[in-house]
């Protein structure tokens, strides 16, 4: 079963026909949810704490695969997603044979966090709530509930390389050239601590944030590749 984790804007209408697509090409069925505060799922009550990909990693995911008896689940995470798929892998690890990790965050660029103020001002002086709207309950509550805590001045020294050095599952990382939220950096601190699992990485020119939107045409495939190779 691959199970996909959204960004930190995403929802399950925001992947589009990628889970569709990713069954198709994988013959493996495919679980996308909306995370707590996100999409159409509960609207986020209180902020965000630092340890919030940690609690999603922890407590939530695992929730989520027994809910729906999931019992090999290979994990398609993009950004916050792709944090929250390394968490569980190097925290948890049960009943997991592989990662796909588009444009993860290990620790926190200067560059992500230039880039999510520039959000905020977006949303607070162009029209998007408005887009962003089609696909959120409250639009207000998840965007600030994002936003807020990446801001915040606790989160910048938020690091998950410790969980990283305990996956022991093969991981396909995929990095856009032109991603605003984070540099190549991200993908060698995976290929630098992930010691205990087989590293594939993807770098990606004409590609920014979201590398199964940007560059479908090889992303995709990749991802079909990878899949066969970690189930065999």
């Amino acid at each position: 079963m691959l199970v996909l984790l959204h960004e930190g804007l995403g929802s399950v209408a925001m992947w589009k026909s990628v889970p569709e697509d990713l069954a198709r090409l994988t013959g493996c069925g495919v679980l996308a949810y909306s995370r707590y505060g996100n999409g159409f799922s509960d609207v986020l009550q209180a902020s965000r704490a630092v340890s919030y990909m940690h609690d999603e990693a922890t407590e939530a995911l695992p929730d989520v695969l027994d809910a729906f008896d999931v019992r090999n689940a290979l994990l398609v995470g993009q950004s916050d997603g792709a944090s929250i798929a390394l968490i569980y892998a190097g925290e948890i690890g049960a009943r997991l044979c592989g990662l796909v990790v588009e444009a993860p965050h290990v620790f926190v660029e200067d560059l992500s966090v230039r880039s999510i103020a520039q959000a905020k001002t977006a949303f607070e002086s162009t029209d998007l709530p408005q887009r962003l709207g089609r696909y959120h309950a409250d639009v207000q509550r998840t965007f600030y509930g994002w936003n807020d805590i990446w801001l915040h001045p606790e989160f910048r020294s938020w690091n998950i390389q410790n969980s990283v050095r305990s996956v022991r599952v093969p991981i396909l990382a995929i990095q856009g050239v032109d991603d605003e939220y984070g540099t190549r950096a991200q993908l060698d601190a995976i290929v630098q601590d992930a010691r205990n699992a087989r590293v594939d990485t993807l770098m990606l020119a004409n590609c920014n944030h979201a590398p199964h939107r940007d560059r479908a045409d090889l992303v995709l495939p990749a991802i079909a590749a990878f899949v066969k190779s970690a189930a065999s």
